[in-house]
C-alpha cells in the first residue's frame, strides 16, 4: 500500500509513500504552515502509487529495451 495525505487547512498533500513517511510530510507541513492547530485532512490509499505520481520509469526502459532488440533483430534478417 502506498499513502498520501492532504490538508485540512490548504492544497497542500503529500507525495505518495509508506505511511509513516507520508504522515511524517504531513505533520512537518502542519508544524510550518499552520502551528498551532490539529492535524486535519484527508488519507488517500492506493495499492501502488498511480502513473506518473512517485514511480520510476522502469516502464519506459523496459520499453525502449524491446525496441532495441526489434530493431537489432530485423537489422541482423535484413543481410
Amino acid at each position: 500500500m502506498t499513502y498520501r495525505f492532504w490538508c485540512g487547512e490548504c492544497g497542500f498533500k503529500t507525495p505518495w509513500g509508506p505511511e509513516s513517511e507520508a504522515e511524517r510530510g504531513h505533520m512537518d507541513h502542519y508544524a510550518t504552515r499552520h502551528p498551532g492547530l490539529r492535524l486535519g485532512g484527508q488519507v488517500e490509499t492506493a495499492a501502488k502509487a498511480p502513473a506518473g505520481e512517485g514511480t520510476s520509469c522502469a516502464g519506459c526502459a523496459t520499453v525502449a529495451v524491446l525496441g532495441l532488440l526489434l530493431l537489432i533483430i530485423v537489422s541482423a534478417c535484413g543481410r
